[in-house]
């Protein structure tokens, strides 16, 4: 999986879609989304259960009845159908297909066996990796900092006004939190007038002996006593 640092987004004028003018009030997004990002797919159809093609990897955006087969798309014959694929066990789907029908700016695409896709739901980390600067603004999954989600879901979830109001409190609580550059400052200019108020009271290390005055001078060598005495017999 490759990740494709260039924003193929366009904006796009939903109202002149067919079926695409239709937007909720609250999410700025088009009624068959929702559905879509719930719905699971590659699934056996109930349908054609005896056929090899009975993976449900199709969705109608003018049905929204569903995953459906391959089979099943001869009873949506004009309907706008798109195709979804999977990658690590998650669902994705064509940039090319999507952008027809949706603005999908902000959201970071991926390189996938040659075709650039994205993902529909979010992936949250455990923890962002190191050196990260930008993140998901929903999941906190690691981006690029051309881009703000991660999937369309987070898409969602990051443009409704309910999101907006929570982030921006938060982003204020957390410079009411951090401290300024004065009191950092401060806090350090103290953190070395204790440091130098304790190496003050603490106790000189007396300096190491000289090893030539550790060793003894030898002295004065005397003869025995009764070295020079002669006995005689």
């Amino acid at each position: 999986m490759v990740i494709d640092q260039e924003s193929p987004f366009k904006e796009l004028d939903l109202k002149n879609r067919r079926g695409g003018g239709e937007l909720e009030d609250d999410s700025r997004c088009p009624r068959w989304l929702r559905p879509l990002l719930t719905t699971r797919f590659f699934i056996q159809c109930n349908l054609h259960a005896d056929s090899h093609k009975s993976d449900c990897n199709m969705y109608c955006l003018d049905c929204t009845n569903g995953a459906l087969c391959s089979l099943c798309l001869a009873h949506h014959r004009g309907h706008r159908t798109t195709q979804i694929r999977r990658s690590s066990y998650h669902d994705v789907i064509r940039v090319s297909e999507i952008q027809k029908v949706l603005d999908i700016t902000g959201v970071q695409t991926y390189i996938i066996n040659s075709a650039r896709v994205v993902f529909l739901n979010e992936r949250p980390q455990p923890r962002p990796g190191k050196g990260v600067t930008n993140t998901c603004e929903v999941c906190e999954r690691s981006l690029l900092d051309s881009f703000r989600f991660c999937s369309l879901g987070c898409k969602i979830a990051g443009t409704a006004n309910g999101h907006t109001k929570k982030k921006s409190m938060k982003q204020k609580a957390m410079a009411a939190a951090a401290p300024s550059d004065s009191e950092e400052s401060y806090a350090s200019s103290r953190g070395s007038e204790k440091s130098n108020v304790s190496q003050g009271f603490t106790p000189s290390t007396p300096p190491p002996a000289s090893s030539r005055s550790a060793k003894r001078r030898k002295g004065i060598p005397h003869r025995a006593p009764f070295g020079s005495l002669r006995l005689e017999f």
